[in-house]
């Protein structure tokens, strides 16, 4: 069922519209992720569909009856208002539900003759039914599963809700649109403010619930969990998708190489008809010379549109002092406030390396990176700082940006007489920000905008450590990527903190969490340290389901066995095979392989959205079952089958 749809959609605020021509759908059940650049229109989109906006152009229909809701980043609290009303606010459609089903039973009892009783008995049965339906019965459990997912404790409940921490409050606004349930749900990057536990327990959340949302998200592994569609919102147009993110990408990356194959012909067809007229146009072939300009005419008018890049800022840091080969040195770290935040952690971090730190909110992440470069003292242990280290920080909440100076003029190393205006811009502007946006004050900068200068100003520190917590926020995805290329590129030692997966999968060599009053190091990315997890987790549950031992003297009354069967043998990874039979299998995939990526290189395939995904996925399954082969062939020539 359609619940949305727009056609022609446009708005304008001033100057060049931000875009026009929209037409889009969204469906039952539908889960959008809407992507695009910064200052593409995102959050201007979102407004329409709350209707908290209005178009200037073309025709938005919203469903009759249906409820939008669009996640409150800026909350609004009654005064000594708590946090289980705030979070029970958004179900107050099935608390007014009960409500009217205490009434029914009570005119039930009070009715004074059949006709009123059974008035109030059918009334009761369908108040009954609505309730049994939306599964109101349920209202405190579903309460306390989302609040305790989404990592708040029973103690916190009744707490003033003005009393928490903005990120607190941002995920009090989350809780409350979570139960409140509505047809189509609005969620503007909804998990900033949330560590990696929790993000997860949202991405699970969000993939069971049956109602149509749509989601403007900088997390790449958060879009490729929750979402079955993609637009993507770039230079006043949108493209949909579908399947999640990864997919998303494959099909861009295969229709921009489609489309281009073809515009290329195309020119090539061109330049032959051209050069057929300037040869034959005014000889005996003229009349054939016509008809190719005719058939130019046509060429040209229906021109093979290539893909419009999305290209994020450079960025790209400079050449920096060499440092020493070891930056920072540790030994048996430890630090508390309230609580322990770690002990004992003893750690070298190399010249050239990129040391990810993650674990929950409150862990004591930021705590642990400024103790590292010596802006915390710890209260165990000691730290140095190696030969020629020069330290650039980014702090998560740009406080280094003062909001009342000009961008230009925060960004200007401090003290340094040999850079000039012209030095700042050029590095502003390799960040993505140029024009006269340099000469507004940081005050007035959207959240994408602070970020960049924040990295601007780091750049032109010219430190050869950057530590940087959650440097990613606000940003968008390409330029997530560009900082990515960026920090690999980087000749110098990076610090980061974040929750981006992504993100540190592509630039963390190792990994510091931070957990339960304790570091550890894991030698790897971010995928190591989850197959790490993982093979961590299953040694538990195989711990509990493992028999316990016997007692002394149930021990000795059973017979004693021993058999050779008993013990343990190495275990084939593959089964018996001859290599002969598993070279014409693999002969048979790679000729499969061969005609499958044929197919994805004709239009015909992309023109049809389903035939594409079904394509892309057997393809993937071909090449990863042949790998699988090339280990088995490998296997059975080594043991001679």
């Amino acid at each position: 069922m359609i619940l949305i749809s727009a056609t022609g959609l446009g708005r304008q605020f001033s100057g060049d519209p931000i875009f026009q021509d929209l037409a889009f759908e969204i469906r039952t059940g539908e889960r959008i992720g809407l992507v695009g650049p910064n200052g593409a229109g995102k959050t201007t989109l979102m407004q329409l569909l709350a209707g908290n906006d209005r178009p200037d152009y073309g025709e938005l229909y919203i469903r009759p009856g249906i409820r939008v809701s669009l996640l409150r980043q800026q909350p609004d609290f009654a005064p000594g208002e708590t946090m289980i009303e705030v979070v029970r606010s958004g179900l107050a459609s099935l608390i007014e539900l009960q409500h009217e089903l205490e009434m029914a039973a009570q005119e039930m009892a009070e009715a004074e003759d059949d006709a009123e009783r059974a008035q109030a008995s059918a009334r009761y049965d369908s108040l009954h039914e609505q309730i049994e339906h939306q599964d109101a019965y349920s209202i405190d459990h579903r309460v306390e599963e989302v609040l305790s997912g989404l990592g708040f404790g029973e103690s916190e409940f009744h707490r003033e809700a003005s009393t928490f921490s903005g990120g607190q409050q941002s995920r009090m606004m989350l809780a409350k649109l979570l139960l409140q349930s509505p047809d189509v749900m609005l969620l503007d990057e909804p998990s900033n403010h949330l560590d990696i536990a929790t993000t997860e327990w949202l991405e699970n959340y969000l993939a069971r619930q049956p109602v149509a949302m749509v989601v403007v998200s900088h997390d790449r592994y958060f879009l490729d969990k929750v979402v079955t569609r993609v637009w993507e919102l770039h230079e006043g147009h949108i493209s949909a998708y579908p399947g999640n993110y990864s997919q998303y990408w494959r099909l861009r990356t295969e229709k921009a190489k489609v489309l281009e194959r073809q515009a290329g012909r195309q020119e090539e067809k061109a330049e032959q008809l051209k050069a057929y007229i300037r040869k034959y146009g005014a000889g005996q072939r003229a009349k054939q010379a016509h008809d190719r300009e005719r058939k130019l005419e046509r060429l040209e008018r229906d021109r093979v549109d290539t893909m419009r890049d999305v290209v994020g800022p450079y960025m790209g840091f400079d050449e920096v002092e060499r440092s020493g080969d070891i930056v920072v040195e540790a030994r048996k770290l430890a630090k508390a406030y309230d609580k322990p935040l770690f002990q004992d952690l003893s750690l070298t971090v190399d010249r050239g390396q990129c040391v990810g730190v993650i674990g929950p909110n409150g862990a004591g992440k930021t705590t642990l990176i400024r103790t590292l470069i010596g802006r915390e003292k710890p209260d165990a242990g000691e730290v140095k700082l190696g030969h020629k280290v020069q330290v650039g920080y980014h702090d998560q909440g740009l406080l280094s940006l003062d909001p009342n100076t000009t961008v230009v003029r925060s960004v200007w190393p401090e003290d340094d007489p040999d850079w000039v205006e012209g030095d700042v811009r050029s590095v502003l502007a390799r960040f993505g920000l140029g024009g006269d946006i340099v000469f507004q004050t940081v005050g007035k900068l959207s959240g994408g905008e602070k970020a960049k200068a924040a990295l601007a100003r780091l750049c032109a520190t010219g430190a050869n450590l950057l530590v940087m917590d959650e440097p990613t926020n606000h940003l968008d995805i390409w330029s997530c990527e560009a900082l990515e290329r960026s920090i690999n590129e980087f000749e110098g030692t990076v610090l980061v903190v974040s929750h981006d997966r992504y993100f540190l999968n592509k630039v963390a060599d190792r990994l510091v969490q931070v957990a339960d009053g304790r570091a550890r190091v894991i030698e790897g990315d971010y995928e190591t340290f989850q197959h790490l997890v993982q093979k961590e987790k299953e040694r538990a549950e195989a711990a509990r389901a493992r028999p316990q031992p016997q007692t002394a003297s149930a021990s000795a009354s059973a017979p004693a066995r021993t058999s050779s069967s008993d013990k343990s043998r190495p275990k084939r990874k593959f089964p018996y095979r001859k290599a002969a039979e598993i070279e014409r299998e693999i002969g048979q995939l790679e000729q499969e392989v061969v005609e499958l990526e044929d197919l994805l290189g004709q239009p015909a395939t992309w023109r049809d959205p389903v035939k594409a995904v079904g394509t892309q996925d057997r393809h993937r399954e071909v090449k990863q079952k042949l790998e699988e082969l090339y280990q088995h062939w490998e296997t059975a020539l080594e043991a001679n089958w």
